[in-house]
């Protein structure tokens, strides 16, 4: 066999094995939207705080993992993530067994019960995990794709898998605890947090065996994790990068809690299923930009998709809700509103946004890839705090008027792709 050859067998390991990553970021993720209509129930002010804990891990842990990336390499960040993450999905399985009996301290007029501290903090660490495994996804799976067109689609791809996880969490959540009672606990979906602990421990084993490239290694010279911000096309991409997370996770939460309050039998699950029906459109849509993406260019799609975003937001807020259309959900046939399926539709848009923004704002980095990783892992920060205040609004204003907040954000996700992704900084070294 050539030394070509075991390249090219070397990197298509690598390939499926950031790809298989890829995918459990999203199904740890999307507990958090899900989990929260259960401690919802109890605690109002509650719904989204797993969520935001999960994101807010971030903004402490995406700079020290693109250290750890130019310090460790590839594969040692990625087992360390997969190990925190078994750790994690265990407490927050601590929290379905334990502490629902003791008192901690009041918030908003009410007792915090320990089991909800034990969750919070299960999710906190959760969201390390997930921090690092993206640090070491993204800018691997440009890097084997040689960036531009070629680098987006492997991102594309991998995003497919992403999406299908992120499909089944919401879907299987709904499933399992249908209604939302006083009654209802972690318990009830502990199978969950089961499966992610035995994927994350089979993923350990099997990364430790295969060859991960560590391009990172060939740098001899020191380079800043602040050394990406002096492009310009970078910073702006960062800032794109916190808004995209917020409307990513924004979207279908509040969509989930809208169709979960509703007064029929079963509307957690319906909730849970028009929820997964967005992230399964974000698998359909990652999967097509997949095919395309050598052949039409990330800014041309990414364009394109946060134009159609924002008129399916426009249309859904002001189409009135007497505008039905039955669902069929197993036993139950319910009317839900219209809007809510071109909500859902924005599913295809939001696709493609992650790997098309970090395409555009790393391009032209080369060395810089790797600190600019970590930059854009702080900013996922994003996905806990422009939810919680969506959540907020939706509280004061109603869920369908929070999508104002949304349509904001991918207002300047179409700036960026438009103007801002532009490298106006190609006199600056990067070999």
């Amino acid at each position: 066999m050539s030394d070509l050859q075991k390249k090219q067998g070397s990197n298509m390991v690598a390939i499926i094995t950031m790809c298989f990553i890829f995918a459990m970021i999203s199904f740890v993720t999307n507990m958090g939207a899900p989990f929260g209509n259960i401690w919802g129930f109890t605690y109002p002010w509650a719904g989204m705080m797993g969520n935001m804990m999960n994101f807010a891990a971030y903004l402490f842990m995406g700079i020290p993992a693109g250290n750890m990336l130019v310090k460790y390499g590839y594969k040692k960040t990625a087992l360390i993530a997969l190990a925190v993450g078994v750790i994690g999905l265990a407490i927050q399985y601590l929290s379905s067994v334990f502490g629902a009996d003791i008192k901690t301290f009041v918030y908003d007029g009410q007792v915090v019960a320990l089991n909800l501290v034990i969750y919070l903090l299960g999710a906190f660490i959760c969201g390390f995990c997930v921090c690092m495994l993206n640090t070491v996804v993204n800018p691997m799976l440009n890097i084997l794709g040689g960036g531009g067109n070629r680098g987006n689609q492997f991102i594309q791809i991998g995003g497919t898998l992403n999406s299908l996880t992120g499909t089944l969490t919401p879907l299987l959540t709904g499933v399992l605890i249908g209604t939302v009672t006083k009654n209802t606990s972690m318990s009830d979906v502990s199978p969950l947090l089961f499966v992610g602990m035995a994927v994350f421990a089979i993923s350990f084993f099997i990364i430790a065996k295969v060859h991960i490239p560590e391009p990172q290694a060939e740098i001899k010279e020191h380079v800043s994790i602040t050394s990406p911000l002096k492009f310009r096309h970078c910073v702006l991409g960062v800032i794109a990068i916190f808004f995209y997370v917020g409307v990513e996770i924004g979207i279908p939460a509040q969509l989930n809690f809208y169709i979960s309050n509703m007064d029929f039998e079963g509307a957690a699950a319906v909730g849970g299923s028009f929820a997964a029906a967005y992230w399964f459109l974000m698998m359909c849509g990652r999967f097509i930009s997949s095919f395309i993406s050598g052949a039409i260019s990330t800014k041309v799609q990414m364009t394109t998709v946060s134009s159609v975003a924002i008129i399916l937001l426009l249309t859904a807020i002001f189409l009135p809700e007497t505008n039905t259309m039955s669902v069929p959900f197993i036993n139950v046939e319910c009317s839900i509103p219209t809007k809510c399926v071109l909500i859902a539709l924005c599913g295809l848009c939001t696709s493609i946004m992650w790997g098309g923004i970090f395409n555009l704002a790393v391009e032209g980095l080369g060395k810089y890839t790797a600190p600019a990783s970590g930059l854009f892992m702080t900013m996922v920060v994003g996905g806990g705090v422009m939810p919680l205040i969506q959540d907020s609004i939706a509280k004061s204003a109603g869920e369908i008027a929070s999508y104002w907040l949304v349509i904001g954000m991918i207002a300047y996700i179409l700036f960026y792709s438009v103007i801002g992704s532009k490298n106006v900084n190609k006199d600056i070294p990067v070999d």
